[in-house]
């Protein structure tokens, strides 16, 4: 099987950010109905869109493992997120972007270090696809305005 050759560690990488791709893309989709219900269809398109994006990286994990010969397996789906208003909504995306650039990162290094060139791309690509991503929410949280005490927008929903 071809998956003898490459590292366990690399392979539980692959297991993570599978679990975390399919998390987010599960928060993404319960925040864009959630928008939708509050009236905010420019929001509720915008997390649609994200849905779409983390699908995709979904779907490119699950084909590398294929082509490492592993069966995938995303094995610790998160609950969504959900909050009272956008601003609440977005800090909690952006804690979960964190959390996967951080294992991207972590699983970039390991595979350079481990002279595993292919993975280390792999991994290195997606990392700068979430770092522009957890960009383009720091910036949308930034567009709803001063911080208050429940962030930008201050209309609560839910």
């Amino acid at each position: 099987m071809r998956h003898a050759r490459i590292h366990p560690r690399t392979l539980g990488y692959l297991g993570r950010v599978l679990s975390l791709e399919y998390s987010a893309v599960q928060q993404y989709m319960t925040q864009a109905a959630l928008c939708g219900a509050w009236g905010l269809e420019e929001a509720a398109m915008r997390f649609q869109g994200e849905t779409r994006e983390e699908l995709e990286h979904a779907h490119r994990i699950v084909r590398r493992m294929l082509e490492l010969g592993v069966t995938p397996n995303a094995s610790q789906l998160r609950p969504a997120a959900v909050a009272r208003s956008l601003a609440d909504l977005l800090r909690q995306d952006a804690a979960l972007e964190a959390e996967i650039i951080a294992v991207y990162d972590e699983a970039a290094r390991f595979c350079a270090r481990i002279r595993d060139g292919g993975n280390a791309e792999f991994f290195a690509e997606l990392l700068r696809e979430e770092q522009q991503h957890a960009a383009e929410i720091a910036a949308w949280l930034a567009s709803l305005g001063p911080h208050q005490p429940r962030g930008g927008d201050d209309r609560v929903y839910f």
